[in-house]
C-alpha cells in the first residue's frame, strides 16, 4: 500500500484532473450536440436531403461517437468519486482505481475509433460531391431521367461542413479523455520519488 502522502497526491490529482476531463468533454458535448441538431435541422429546412445522402454513415458514427463520450464523461464523474474516497477510511484499492480509470481509456480508445471512422466516411463521401462540380459553375442543377435531381453543380454547403465539425469536436473530447486516462494510469503506477 502506498504511504499516506503518495495516496493524498493521487487522490489530489485524480479530483482535479477528473474534474477538469469531465468539464472539457462536457463543453464539447454540448457542443457536439448543438452541431448535430443544428445540422439535422438546417439540412430538413434546406429542403436538400438528397444532396447529404452521403454523409449518413459519417454522422452516423459521430452520434455513436457522442453517445460512447457520455459514458466517458460517467466514467470521469466516477473519477472524481474515487479521488475523494481515497480520502476516507473505506478508499478503494489500487487495483480498483486503475480499473477505474482503464474504462475510461477504453471507451475514449472506443470513441476515437468511432469518430475517425465517421470523419473518413464524411471526408469521403464531400470528396466525391466536390469532384462531381463542373468548374465554374455553380448552382446549376439538371435532372436526370426519372425526375431525380443531379448532384453535379452542388457546391458543398455550410450544413455539410458543420456536420465535419461536430465529428472533429467529438474526436477532440476523447482524443483529451484519452491524454488524461493515460496520465493517470501513469501517476498511479509510478513508483514513489522518494
Amino acid at each position: 500500500m502506498a504511504d499516506r502522502l503518495d495516496l493524498q497526491l493521487i487522490s489530489a490529482a485524480l479530483r482535479r484532473v477528473g474534474w477538469v476531463r469531465f468539464w472539457i468533454q462536457l463543453v464539447l458535448a454540448v457542443v457536439v450536440v448543438g452541431v448535430l441538431l443544428f445540422s439535422n435541422i438546417g439540412g430538413q429546412l434546406a429542403g436538400r436531403g438528397e444532396r447529404a445522402l452521403g454523409l449518413g454513415p459519417g454522422l452516423s458514427m459521430t452520434t455513436l461517437a457522442f453517445f460512447v463520450l457520455l459514458w466517458s464523461l460517467w466514467q470521469s464523474w466516477l473519477e472524481v468519486r474515487c479521488g475523494r474516497a481515497l480520502n476516507s477510511p473505506a478508499r478503494p484499492s489500487k487495483g480498483e482505481t486503475a480499473k477505474l480509470i482503464k474504462r475510461g481509456l477504453l471507451a475514449d480508445l472506443v470513441g476515437l475509433t468511432l469518430a475517425a471512422v465517421g470523419y473518413q466516411a464524411m471526408a469521403g463521401s464531400l470528396f466525391v460531391q466536390a469532384s462531381m462540380q463542373v468548374p465554374g459553375f455553380i448552382g446549376g442543377q439538371m435532372a436526370l431521367p426519372g425526375g431525380r435531381p443531379n448532384l453535379m453543380g452542388y457546391p458543398i454547403s455550410s450544413i455539410e461542413m458543420l456536420s465535419v465539425l461536430s465529428n472533429t469536436q467529438v474526436l477532440f473530447a476523447h482524443l483529451i479523455g484519452l491524454g488524461i486516462s493515460l496520465w493517470l494510469l501513469q501517476r498511479l503506477y509510478r513508483p514513489n520519488a522518494s
